[in-house]
């Protein structure tokens, strides 16, 4: 049997870290900057982990990783 394909862009957004949990970096830091609160800005500079059900499903296209 073929070995599957990774999912390009899903390999580019998401990584599995070793117990099995994807992490993703958090959206909203690329353009409307200004308006936003340096609070705001900071928080959004950590990435987070998925949840369990949308790590399953990213799981699905990564599946050598």
């Amino acid at each position: 049997m073929p070995k599957m394909k990774s999912h390009s862009g899903a390999k580019k957004r998401f990584q599995v870290s070793t117990g099995g949990k994807v992490k993703h970096k958090t959206a909203g830091l690329r353009h409307l900057l200004t308006g936003m609160s340096a609070r705001r800005g900071r928080r959004l500079r950590h990435s987070g982990y998925l949840t369990p059900v949308e790590g399953a499903l990213m799981r699905r296209l990564l599946p050598y990783h």
